[in-house]
């Protein structure tokens, strides 16, 4: 059976990379002011950075259960027999939704799943089920290979302030620190699905050396092996710093450093930093 994976746009998924892994990408909106963009298309990470510095409103849309449909019909038509659609938590958005939705029309079998995770755990996930399927696994086994990948990551975020969250309603229960805590640096995880928070500390400085040495504990607690990717929203040079302590802390030759998509940009706003662990099993 051929077995296609598609993903959504806060994926993080590199162009090359998706279409290396033959992994087929649908893009959120992005809405900056009153106008309209596509994630991957004609909105940059640095849009929303310049917004939010003019203090623009900017918000983000999911795809359309039509946007899927077509794209898993362009899979069939291409001879996919099956699909795997791997998204960001539904907790967080309502992608999902909009996936199950275009599920029910779609003229091959189509398994969505939720990651519960975002960024790039969420293109880890799709990652894996591309991999099962290209190694020969059925849509069942592609499906769970999402999953686990999606259950067992550990996502870690440094965030100048929680206010964008909180704007964007993707705080969760981390809203019991705003107010007192935008005075501190607050380090963040995703649990159950959604933004949490994990610790509070005074510096960036500190802030940072603390989610390096949470991601090399984690990195090391992998027995069989790990994935380990460093994001950013307009911090390339921190990002890379932080990359570099990891890589020779996990005694690796180097560690990708990505640039968070607009709609992720959106809700994390200017400083972010995260660290996504995700182990082989």
């Amino acid at each position: 059976m051929t077995v296609a994976i598609v993903t959504d746009s806060t994926s993080s998924l590199d162009p090359q990379d998706a279409e290396r892994e033959g992994i087929t990408v649908v893009p959120l909106k992005v809405v900056i002011g009153a106008d309209v963009y596509t994630e991957g298309v004609d909105v940059t990470a640095d849009m929303i950075s310049d917004a939010m510095a003019a203090i623009i409103p900017v918000s983000t849309s999911r795809p359309t259960p039509d946007d899927f449909l077509a794209a898993y019909e362009r899979l069939a038509a291409g001879g996919a027999e099956a699909i795997v659609s791997v998204h960001l938590s539904s907790k967080m958005s309502g992608t999902l939704d909009s996936a199950i939705l275009a599920s029910k029309q779609a003229s091959v079998p189509v398994t969505c799943i939720d990651s519960g995770q975002v960024g790039v755990a969420t293109g880890f996930a799709a990652g894996r089920a591309a991999r099962a399927s290209a190694a020969g696994g059925d849509a069942a086994a592609a499906a769970d290979a999402a999953r686990r990948a999606g259950n067992s990551s550990t996502v870690l975020l440094y965030v100048d302030t929680l206010e964008y969250l909180k704007r964007g309603g993707r705080v969760g229960t981390a809203a019991a620190l705003v107010g007192s805590a935008l005075a501190v640096k607050p380090i963040l995880t995703i649990s159950a699905g959604l933004v949490v928070p994990l610790e509070r500390v005074r510096t960036q400085t500190k802030a940072l050396a603390r989610l390096e040495a949470l991601a090399v504990n984690r990195a090391q607690a992998c027995t069989d092996g790990f994935d380990i990717g460093v994001q950013h929203l307009s911090s390339p040079t921190v990002a890379a710093a932080v990359a570099e302590r990891l890589a020779a802390a996990l005694g690796l030759p180097t560690i990708g450093v990505d640039e968070v998509g607009a709609s992720i940009g959106a809700h994390v706003g200017p400083g972010m930093i995260s660290v996504t662990v995700t182990p082989h099993c």
